[in-house]
């Protein structure tokens, strides 16, 4: 198992959004990162626990968990011609993008902001705190540990 935190504008799609999905299940598009991509396509699996991240709004920071509950397969999205996502130099017998489904699993009891998370020796090295850019990033099985804690998810 590996450990990911997955960044999201919550005007977007919140942790309050995947949790109302049915079954609070829901797919994770929209990735138009070569970068957060690759992580999809190659390395993320299902079974993977992922810390909730969100971005670009006021409150930024964790927000809660999920877990990825589906092997990646093509973002049906980048075929739509009316969505904003779509990529027209992308082929169905030659997709670009990727997805996952996510299953919500809980809130934080406590957020995490990012200014907190700067501020701890232990997240020091976080991709987060060095990359913080990255839609997807990957976490180390000591950070989510220590993450795990603050926020109070188990």
């Amino acid at each position: 198992m590996q450990y990911w935190l997955f960044k999201s504008e919550p005007d977007e799609y919140s942790i309050d959004d995947l949790k109302a999905e049915p079954n609070q299940t829901g797919r994770w598009d929209g990735i138009r990162n070569y970068q957060a991509r690759n992580l999809i396509r190659d390395q993320i699996k299902e079974g993977d626990l992922v810390l909730f991240y969100h971005s670009s709004c006021k409150n930024v920071g964790v927000a809660g968990s999920a877990k990825v509950v589906s092997a990646p397969y093509p973002d049906p999205l980048q075929f739509d011609p009316e969505s904003k996502y779509h990529d027209p130099k992308s082929h169905p017998d030659q997709p670009k993008w990727f997805s996952v489904d996510l299953k919500y699993d809980q809130h934080a009891k406590s957020f995490l902001s990012l200014s907190k998370i700067k501020s701890l020796p232990e997240l020091a090295e976080m991709v987060l705190v060095k990359q913080g850019r990255l839609s997807i990033q990957p976490v180390t099985e000591k950070e989510w540990k220590f993450i795990s804690q603050l926020i109070k998810i188990s």
